[in-house]
């Protein structure tokens, strides 16, 4: 036999490239992930958010306080509406529907034409800093463009400005990104563990020729599904107690919400993940295709969450399609309990969704689940 025959190198170029087009699922996935990366960067992920959620309080419905909600809407970064009470204000914060909520003093009208030069107080949601990053910087011109209405006698003073804004940054007081990442990572690392983790779960047994030993025990698809999920829901917790001790004692994160009530909504959560895996592991024939399809989902899981890029900066289908992952909700469960101390009642709208996710994914496994190996 010669050292190299390009006969014979033709004929295992031929063999291989016959075996690729026979794995459809891995030439969907070659076309799709390019396709979908184009799309959820050049549409999707936008680092300046606009239109964010803003309540007004005031007390009057003045001419300055009717330009100043003008000119908040005209920025391009507020998405104005009228509060009724204080109470409805910190709870639209607390619960995420809220981004700013801007509190107009009483007299505010005669204050500013005595040149008094009042304050307007402004609570931003600052868990996420880089979200309202621009949406504060846009409020020095709703200052210029007040000044613009001002009396003629009013304007003879340009050096005192006719208002100020007073930003406080709630649950983030110094705004440190830090408080904001570690959070959302508890919910990527938990991602990335359980799910890849149970993706191969059953595609390794029927590999290893031991599926056949399963099939034959006298068990139901659901119980296989739960025995196959159960024993990773505690390496799970293990995770998160780990993230949350070292990121309490080294970045200092606060816990002000609920230990127990955290670790019940993220069990919600595991369940998502090692269901959704038990799923690819089903319908894959092969390891390598339900890593393909694991990867397949993380990727708009991973970037359509808010953990890199401000949810509320995509575009409304973006958001919309960001819903759909357990991810998304998970993110917004940590961060409102560790940053804001939410309790059931901010977060029931976020665990019912995952919970349908799970309920749902675990039964479609269960149907496609194959007790033959045919």
């Amino acid at each position: 036999m010669s050292a190299f025959s390009f006969a014979r190198l033709m004929a295992l170029l031929r063999k291989e490239s016959i075996q690729i087009l026979r794995d459809s699922m891995t030439l969907r996935i070659i076309i799709l992930v390019p396709i979908i990366q184009l799309f959820l960067f050049g549409y999707a992920i936008n680092a300046d958010p606009k239109h964010l959620p803003a309540g007004l309080l005031s007390i009057e419905d003045s001419k300055y306080t009717r330009t100043i909600a003008a000119a908040l809407n005209a920025s391009g970064y507020y998405n104005l509406r009228v509060l009724r009470s204080e109470a409805e204000a910190e709870a639209g914060l607390a619960r995420g529907e809220l981004t700013f909520v801007i509190q107009m003093p009483p007299d505010f009208d005669r204050a500013v034409d005595r040149g008094e030069s009042p304050g307007v107080l402004v609570d931003a949601d600052a868990t996420d800093p880089a979200a309202i990053g621009n949406a504060v910087a846009a409020l020095a011109q709703v200052v210029a463009d007040l000044n613009r209405d001002l009396p003629p006698i009013r304007r003879l003073q340009p050096q005192t400005p006719p208002f100020q804004f007073v930003v406080h940054a709630r649950y983030n007081p110094e705004q440190l990104t830090v408080l904001n990442v570690v959070p959302g990572l508890i919910c990527i690392v938990l991602m990335f563990s359980t799910l890849f983790v149970t993706t191969m779960a059953i595609t390794k047994e029927r590999e290893r020729g031991t599926m056949e030993n399963l099939l034959a025990m006298p068990v139901r698809p659901i119980e296989v599904m739960i025995a196959k999920i159960a024993p990773y829901v505690v390496i799970g917790y293990i995770q998160v107690i780990l993230i949350l001790v070292t990121a309490s004692i080294v970045f200092g994160l606060p816990i002000r919400g609920s230990i127990p009530l955290l670790l019940a909504a993220l069990g919600v959560f595991i369940a998502c993940n090692l269901a959704l895996g038990v799923t690819f592991s089903t319908v894959s024939a092969n390891q390598m295709q339900a890593i393909q399809l694991a990867q397949f989902t993380l990727m708009p899981s991973f970037l359509l969450s808010g953990f890199m890029f401000p949810f509320r900066g995509m575009p409304l289908w973006a958001q919309w399609f960001g819903n759909v992952f357990p991810t998304t909700h998970a993110m917004r469960i940590v961060r409102g309990m560790l940053l804001k101390g939410a309790g059931w009642s901010e977060i029931a709208a976020d665990v019912w969704p995952m919970a349908l996710f799970a309920v749902v994914v675990i039964a479609f496994a269960t149907l496609l689940y194959r007790e033959t190996l045919d």
